[in-house]
């Protein structure tokens, strides 16, 4: 099989305040986010490379994740890498076309047997004005 070509992990978390969260990793990161709405923030890493998102959720406890996912450079290396995991008898579920933090995307997902769940994925297009409402999207 061909190599995938992996950009860089992407961490989703569920905070209570975007603005508070953004203002705090701002200062982690040193860097500006690249995407900040009312319920939705994103910081585009380079050291270290991360996809890091914030999303605003009322009930954040202490499980504060939302997903993880690995960002790929093309919609082929996501269908590579969807055939991986099938290979490996895990069920995918596929989100193509689909429009998800503020940006067009090709996706697709697995849960891990705790319920954690894991998205390989390539933006289309970014920066759109709408959020999307996918069930994964995000969320």
């Amino acid at each position: 099989m061909k190599e995938i070509k992996i950009l860089k992990p992407h961490v989703a978390i569920n905070v209570r305040d975007v603005q508070r969260s953004v203002d705090f990793y701002r200062r982690m990161f040193g860097v500006e986010p690249v995407r900040v709405r009312a319920d939705y923030a994103k910081f585009d890493l380079d050291d270290p490379p991360l996809n890091f998102a914030l999303n605003r959720r009322a009930n954040v406890g202490d499980g504060a994740l939302s997903h993880l996912g690995i960002q790929v450079a093309s919609t082929e290396d996501v269908l590579k890498m969807r055939a991986r995991w099938e290979a490996a008898g895990l069920l995918t579920r596929d989100e193509m076309q689909t429009v998800c933090c503020y940006a067009l995307q090709d996706k697709v997902w697995v849960t891990d047997p705790d319920g954690n769940e894991w998205e390989v994925f390539v933006v289309l297009e970014g920066d759109l004005p709408e959020r999307g409402g996918t069930v994964g999207c995000c969320a």
